[in-house]
């Protein structure tokens, strides 16, 4: 396979995550196919679905910078954030949004393809290797998500990948206690959702909901995983009275969305040959 058959597949891969991540259901204030039963919410659900495989080209740029690049540095970074903005603006034009996600994706496409074969942990420490440099070509004006981490003190999407992503780490590791105890794959995707939720300080949520809405969805998520998680009944009505909670509020865990595709995206990479 070429390098560019390459970037295109971390690309695809990623893009898989995070379309994977849409379909899911039932996912607590989030968007799923559920929603087809409203029309506006179905507009909406399939603007994110297109707007997520437009973000491939962006990917695929990603990847083919850390591949020329080969290591992180300060250039790498800044080229990955002139590209990330670019695909903003593109994916804009679809009506969709995924702003979070393709932060998270970004970097992760583009660890992985610094350390080709690299899995798990090695991908996320690569990510964090890179995020730890500054942006220099970055807007001087603040995001809302780094406006909202500095009025809480919330790590954000920022501190979440200069720390290695550590709530994609705790997702992997619930996806695999669930796939052992021989959960179903959307039992053991809802359980890595509801891990992250259950801890994440998601700068989305604190935005609409606050401190108090915020720790109410930690605390809820916890309910679910502690009543034996979604693959048993008792979880799963748990999870059904959250997502009914969460979506009569309003309240949507945008950040805990896209770390759930992070995971996913680095849980289906392929391991490295022995």
């Amino acid at each position: 396979m070429s390098s560019r058959e390459d970037d295109r597949a971390l690309a695809g891969a990623a893009v898989a995550a995070l379309t994977g991540q849409l379909e899911l259901t039932p996912k607590p204030g989030l968007p799923d196919p559920r929603d087809l039963r409203a029309r506006a919410s179905w507009r909406d659900l399939c603007s994110l679905r297109w707007s997520a495989r437009a973000l491939a080209p962006g990917l695929a740029a990603m990847a083919a910078a850390a591949r020329r690049t080969g290591r992180a540095t300060p250039e790498l970074r800044a080229e990955l954030g002139a590209i990330g903005r670019c695909t903003e603006h593109s994916v804009a034009l679809t009506g969709g949004g995924h702003r979070g996600a393709l932060w998270a994706l970004g970097l992760l496409v583009a660890a992985a393809a610094l350390d080709p074969g690299a899995h798990g942990s090695e991908v996320t420490a690569t990510a964090k290797s890179i995020a730890a440099h500054t942006d220099r070509r970055a807007p001087r004006r603040p995001s809302r998500g780094s406006s909202v981490s500095a009025q809480y003190g919330a790590a954000g999407a920022r501190g979440e990948a200069r720390a290695g992503f550590p709530h994609v780490r705790r997702a992997l590791e619930a996806l695999a206690t669930a796939r052992s105890a021989g959960a179903p794959e959307p039992s053991a995707r809802l359980d890595a959702l509801l891990t992250v939720m259950s801890t994440l300080q998601d700068t989305e949520l604190l935005y609409t909901a606050g401190p108090h809405g915020l720790r109410h969805v930690q605390a809820g998520a916890r309910g679910v995983l502690e009543a034996g998680g979604t693959a048993t009944p008792e979880g799963r009505a748990g999870l059904d009275a959250l997502d009914d909670d969460l979506h009569a509020r309003g309240w949507s865990p945008g950040g805990s969305g896209a770390l759930l595709a992070g995971a996913l995206f680095v849980d289906a990479l392929p391991l490295a040959p022995a």
